[in-house]
């Protein structure tokens, strides 16, 4: 048995009881209730599971829920009731198993299903052929076509997945490259840097863009619109990756009249079912870029292309399989913690406890975006936004005054969700990071310099333009 593990589950475990046994008093929150204690106990059970890793992130998110069901809704065992009563604040068993089923999770699964169909049919690798040819055969040049394609790409599919689609299209570039040539670490690193920051560029790009989307519809009252994300997204992203790649081939230089041939093989699929891929794609990505036209939002478009590839036959039993349903469950129990948090009035509590409204704007905005660097560096940014986005949607509620001055709550959410993504220093940070590393030509220092930079970079980049359009009040 592996004993980080083990380590792993009796330190969560111990924390977890600790947490739920103590005096009330002892956390410093007025009124804290029983149940809202159950849900700080159960909220660093996900903290210590998700950061040592003690079982499969979704592991813990089944586990959040099921003790929530068991411990805080009205749907309680008997002898956990306080008294023998069933508390007033006791959250409702529908709420959290709702979670399951969150509009934000069908955005998610609408989006996987794309990307597996597009897999399926090559298309994505017939569309990276066809648009790689612009950029001719130098290697400043050959980088930029593969970190545009690598980014656009990430914007509607896994990053994991378009990382290994893209390095193993990269590899044979990379063989030809000299062997100690600082050019060639470079290249390789232009992949996970290029699917980490893509992601950002809409709301099914990663997980972290989805919780987000989910508190700020919440928050605002109204759903956050596909296409309204992309028109502030998409030139943040574009701004972050210029920079990035002035960085890179400046300090991974290619050695002078250097040239690279690309050959990418795949062919767009003339099939009739292709053809039906190809035309739902596309209708699908206008659904969402016009929904303040048609009136349909982002969730409810998402289940168009489920819809059409299963009974047409090119969505299958076995394509059902590939779907991430870890992210998705993932996703599901930061939710359910979200939920715990609000009808328990634990997040009115915590707000209130902490005197959020005397501290400077700026601390909170930038803090917590180092806060979610710091954390998503060492464990996955999904469980990092589902475990922040949370607190910070309650704090943001409790000193909106303050935050108007600076965009309002969605640069706080925004700016959390994109510092989530930013986070790419190590091998450990994101998949995509350990998919280049284990191609064996980067270092762990070389990754260090390029995701210290582009997280520097990109949180001042990100906070500068959310402040800036939240300030002229187009941010949502």
């Amino acid at each position: 048995m592996d004993t980080k593990k083990v380590v792993g589950w009796i330190v969560s475990v111990v924390l977890t009881l600790l947490a739920w046994c103590i005096p009330a008093e002892w956390f410093g929150i007025p009124g804290l209730t029983v149940v809202e204690q159950r849900v700080i106990a159960i909220f660093i059970f996900a903290a210590a599971m998700w950061i040592s890793e003690a079982a499969p992130i979704w592991i813990t998110s089944v586990l959040i829920m099921v003790i929530m069901l068991f411990a805080t809704s009205d749907s309680m065992l008997t002898f956990l009731r306080p008294a023998g009563e069933l508390p007033d604040n006791a959250i409702s068993y529908k709420a959290i198993m709702a979670a399951f089923a969150d509009p934000t999770v069908m955005l998610f699964m609408g989006g996987f299903v794309l990307a597996i169909t597009a897999s399926k049919y090559k298309f994505d690798a017939a569309l990276a052929k066809v648009m790689m040819k612009p950029f001719g055969n130098k290697p400043p040049m050959v980088m930029l076509g593969f970190i545009l394609i690598t980014a656009l790409l990430s914007m509607f599919m896994s990053n994991t997945a378009t990382a290994a689609m893209m390095l193993a299209i990269m590899s044979p570039v990379l063989a030809k490259m000299p062997v100690d040539g600082r050019g060639r670490i470079g290249m390789a690193l232009s992949i996970p840097l290029a699917a980490n920051v893509g992601g950002m560029g809409t709301p099914i790009g990663t997980p972290p863009n989805a919780v987000a989307v989910k508190y700020l519809s919440e928050t605002l009252g109204t759903p956050v619109d596909f296409g309204s994300w992309m028109i502030v997204m998409v030139p943040i992203v574009l701004i972050i990756l210029a920079i990035s790649w002035i960085f890179l081939f400046k300090v991974f230089p290619f050695r002078k009249g250097l040239t690279l041939e690309v050959n990418i093989e795949g062919e767009f699929d003339k099939s009739p079912k292709a053809w039906v891929v190809y035309i739902t794609f596309i209708v699908t990505i206008l659904l969402w870029l016009t929904g303040k036209w048609t009136g349909l939002n982002s969730f409810v478009v998402a289940l168009v292309p489920l819809a059409v590839f299963t009974v047409s036959g090119i969505f299958d039993r076995k394509d059902l399989a590939k779907i991430d349903w870890d992210v998705l469950w993932l996703v599901a129990g930061g939710f359910a913690l979200g939920v715990g948090l609000d009808k328990t009035g634990l997040a009115t509590h915590l707000v209130e406890a902490i005197p959020f409204h005397t501290w400077p704007v700026l601390v909170v905005l930038i803090g917590s975006g180092l806060l979610c660097i710091l954390m998503s560096t060492f464990m996955s940014n999904s469980a990092t936004a589902a475990l922040l986005i949370p607190i910070l949607a309650a704090v943001g509620t409790g000193m909106k005054d303050q935050l108007d001055a600076f965009g309002g709550i969605p640069t706080l959410l925004i700016g959390l969700a994109l510092s989530a993504s930013l986070a790419m220093s190590l091998p450990i940070s994101t998949p995509p990071n350990a998919l280049a590393y284990a191609k064996g030509f980067i270092k762990t220092g070389d990754m260090a310099k390029m995701g210290i930079f582009v997280g520097i970079i990109g949180m001042i980049v990100a906070y500068a333009i959310l402040i800036f359009i939240g300030k002229a009040g187009l941010l949502f």
